[in-house]
């Protein structure tokens, strides 16, 4: 029994013990003329302290729960990195602002009235130097589109499987719907792709990690954008490893992808 005991004693010791809260929240677009559920996770802090924050994307046919739901280790991560994580969501819209459909305003969304209702109702640290984005599969499309187009209001950015070219993959995910004909209009497609926009000067200098498994789909336009930013000489850092486009190779990714924007939030030392 004295045994047991002790190793009850020995597990509550070395179990982390989460502390942050979770909340799911409704966020207006005055944009779209629409709200928006929000899973929003809090670190367990001094009350005067105010945190930086990561923005983290749901993937196609995702919604705004799935990160919470499939990583459960979320709140513990929030803790252990000392940091916000907001959870939005995107439905199917690849984070953009379509250019064939004026309602569809997922850019202006994400990149400005979530973060300024953020700013506002938390103890957010309201800058660059204190917002990351990133995402899994679609998302991981808008963290790098969103982080390098919008490089005044995030200073770090990353994506997970990320569809970093839109191009190869005319009918699928109804990107037709959101960019119109991907021959007639073409020049659409490549003015909302993350390897053709990284063609454009970037207003400030973004910390990225890529992060994509060797079995994914997308491997190759990740490989082809990783190549493309060495030739550009554009710093960042890039992650292969087996795995395919599914949930056990995003629970493997995510806490790195958390630790790189801790380290850009606090130093290398945080």
């Amino acid at each position: 029994m004295k045994r047991l005991v002790f190793l009850w004693i020995a597990w509550l010791i070395s179990y982390p013990i989460v502390a942050a809260t979770v909340d799911t929240i409704w966020v207006d677009s005055p944009t779209m003329k629409r709200s928006f559920r929000c899973v929003v996770v809090v670190p367990d802090t001094d009350q005067k302290s105010r945190l930086p924050v990561t923005y983290l994307l749901h993937g196609y046919s995702g919604d705004y729960s799935n990160w919470i739901k499939k990583v459960p280790a979320l709140a513990r991560y929030a803790d252990q990195f000392r940091m916000m994580i907001v959870c939005p969501d995107g439905q199917n819209n690849w984070y953009i602002n379509s250019p064939v459909v004026d309602s569809i305003r997922w850019e202006t969304y994400i990149a400005e009235e979530l973060p300024a209702y953020i700013d506002s109702h938390y103890p957010t640290v309201a800058d660059r130097k204190a917002r990351a984005i990133t995402g899994l599969s679609m998302g991981g499309h808008g963290g790098l589109y969103l982080g390098l187009k919008r490089s005044a209001v995030f200073g770090a950015c990353g994506s997970m499987s990320g569809g970093v070219d839109l191009l190869p993959f005319p009918n699928k995910w109804q990107l037709n719907q959101l960019l119109g004909d991907p021959i007639a209009q073409v020049e659409n497609w490549r003015q909302h792709s993350v390897l053709q926009l990284s063609d454009k000067p970037i207003d400030q200098t973004v910390a990225m990690i890529i992060d994509c498994g060797t079995e994914d789909f997308f491997f190759a336009v990740n490989e082809v954008f990783h190549q493309k930013l060495l030739e550009k000489n554009i710093a960042h850092d890039y992650i292969v490893r087996p795995g395919k486009h599914d949930w056990n190779y995003w629970r493997q990714a995510l806490p790195y992808q958390l630790l790189f924007f801790n380290r850009f939030f606090y130093g290398a030392t945080g």
